[in-house]
């Protein structure tokens, strides 16, 4: 077995650093989907000088809007000025944001930021959406000031508990909020025809995919209609569990960072060793659902004692046979090294 730690602490000082640039990303009502980009000034066929936002999208595409025109009037150069000041704001952090990178702070690459920079940006993580998965795993490492092995992963899970309460309906769908990131989305069509799509993928050959998932009310994957996104969901079992209580955190990137939900890193854990036993011939997904598990009981036992055992007390009866043959498989990882981690799995 694997006798390396399964994790390591950041040092204080770039532990401070993150919780700076966490606090600049929560107070983001609106973020850049892509690169901050430049202000430049354009001019059309009939002499019209106006401003424009040029950036990079998530596909790695230049684009460019239109900001407000004419050049040199008071209304569209103060707007232009609030634009410049944002830009210029952003680009100070860059240098913070891929130092973090550089130290093993996980950090989300260009389509997958873009892609949930835009549902921030239409409200999605404000009206009760939550990331999950193994992005959100990432988000988690970095708040509880750890790093461990490296994860991949070509998939972006959102989940929603109940009907999100958007302060205002949105006016575009789940999809169309995908395709605004600059990648192509398009719905996957289900293997049964009759049945609504629940993924969306990334147009051509790329696995690059979002799923949104909902909780079913037994150990069934039915599809669930999501009207306030105008989607469908695939239910998954215990998945209320997870999504019972959550946390704002900063989604961090090369050169940006937003704000995102996610789950409870104890609740994560826990549900992570539930799923790894309901998992039928993907062997490989549940090893890491296990090891991703371990590490944040491991990391919890040293910074928030009891945490994990209060999370194992709230699992729903019916799921607490999957969560105990979980615990099982952990033991290698934890029993000997994380003493503490076990007693509060293990009761």
């Amino acid at each position: 077995m694997d006798t390396r730690p399964l994790f390591q602490p950041h040092s204080r000082a770039l532990a401070t650093l993150y919780a700076d640039l966490e606090t600049y990303a929560l107070s983001q009502v609106e973020v850049f989907v892509g690169t901050a980009g430049s202000l430049i000034e354009r001019s059309n066929a009939s002499g019209f000088t106006f401003y424009a936002h040029q950036t990079y999208d998530g596909s790695g595409r230049r684009r460019e809007r239109y900001v407000a025109g004419p050049v040199g009037d008071a209304t569209a150069d103060a707007r232009a000025e609030r634009l410049r000041e944002r830009i210029r704001e952003l680009k100070a952090l860059v240098p913070s944001f891929r130092l973090l990178g550089r130290e093993g702070y996980v950090i989300a690459d260009a389509r997958t930021y873009a892609t949930l920079a835009s549902l921030h940006n239409h409200g999605v993580f404000a009206a009760g959406g939550m990331l999950i998965g193994s992005h959100a795993y990432g988000v988690l490492l970095n708040r509880l000031g750890v790093r461990a092995a490296a994860y991949g992963t070509l998939d972006i899970d959102i989940a929603r508990s109940e009907r999100l309460r958007f302060a205002e309906p949105p006016q575009l769908g789940f999809v169309e909020m995908l395709r605004e990131s600059g990648v192509d989305f398009q719905e996957v069509p289900s293997l049964d025809r009759k049945r609504p799509s629940t993924s969306f993928k990334q147009r051509g050959r790329s696995p690059f995919h979002v799923d949104l998932l909902v909780p079913s009310r037994d150990e069934s994957y039915p599809v669930v209609p999501v009207p306030e996104l105008r989607a469908h969901a695939t239910g998954l079992p215990y998945l209320r569990y997870l999504l019972a209580d959550g946390q704002d955190a900063m989604l961090l990137a090369r050169e940006g960072c937003c704000r995102v939900r996610v789950p409870l890193p104890e609740r994560y854990a826990v549900h992570k060793l539930l799923v790894s036993r309901m998992r039928s011939g993907r062997s490989v997904k549940s090893e890491s659902d296990v090891l991703q598990a371990c590490v944040l009981c491991a990391a919890l036992s040293e910074s928030h004692p009891g945490a994990v055992g209060a999370a194992v007390a709230a699992v729903p009866k019916r799921a607490r046979r999957y969560v105990e043959r979980g615990v099982e498989v952990a033991r290698p990882h934890l029993e000997s090294r994380y003493v503490r981690a076990w007693e509060e799995l293990t009761g």
